[in-house]
């Protein structure tokens, strides 16, 4: 009966980890297929704690839907918590679909490069680990060519005072975070962490794009 058993609970992971491995499949076929909607582009983008990312991506017209998530690392299907251990070599990411005749990739990364601060190793804030590291994952070779020389321009302009050491890297894999993590602040607000933390990444957004970048 303890083999059976044994049995049944390898057969049910091996089943687990294929499923998973053919939902992770299925996501990175879309996001890397323009032809699931031909008036959106993605663009994949990791910037400290997803929650804070995703509250300021939201408030940029032309953007669609936002998606967060993990990306880069290695383990199949993480959790949240496997995540938070920093072992997993994913980052928590969003996946930003926009309409590129409304906003440009090269707008999105400004947003991106000025609204969290680049120059930090593997941490944002309090937020440390390499689950908080800055990320640009992407989705094709044009991506890579405007990310690399908008850096580089960054960094020979002396627009922060330490070198960017976001990393630009191509898309592997993508998996879906919990969903009480989906448009986390706009449902959780008054809640501690996005008073104290996300707030006032949104009133420098407001600061520095304001009114080009307002929702109506």
């Amino acid at each position: 009966m303890g083999l059976l058993i044994v049995l049944s609970i390898s057969c049910q992971s091996q089943s687990d980890k294929k499923t998973n491995k053919l939902k992770s499949n299925k996501m990175t076929a879309q996001i890397l297929d323009s032809n699931t909607d031909s008036n959106l582009d993605s663009a994949l983008l990791g910037a400290g704690c997803f929650w804070c990312v995703e509250a300021v991506f939201q408030r940029v017209p032309g953007v669609k839907q936002i998606i967060s998530g993990y990306s880069g690392g290695a383990l199949v299907n993480p959790s949240y918590k496997e995540i938070c251990e920093g072992t997993t070599g994913h980052a928590e990411v969003i996946l930003v679909k926009y309409n590129p005749a409304e906003v440009s990739f090269e707008t999105l990364l400004s947003v991106f490069w000025q609204t969290h601060d680049p120059t930090t190793l593997n941490r944002q804030g309090n937020d440390i680990g390499t689950q908080y590291r800055s990320a640009i994952f992407y989705l094709n070779e044009n991506q890579k060519l405007i990310a690399d020389k908008i850096k580089k321009d960054l960094n020979e302009s002396g627009a922060f005072r330490s070198p960017i050491v976001t990393e630009i890297t191509a898309f592997t894999n993508f998996y879906e975070a919990e969903d009480y993590h989906q448009n986390y602040y706009n449902l959780n607000s008054s809640q501690g962490y996005c008073q104290y933390v996300i707030a006032p990444k949104l009133e420098k957004f407001e600061k520095v794009f304001g009114n080009q970048f307002r929702k109506k």
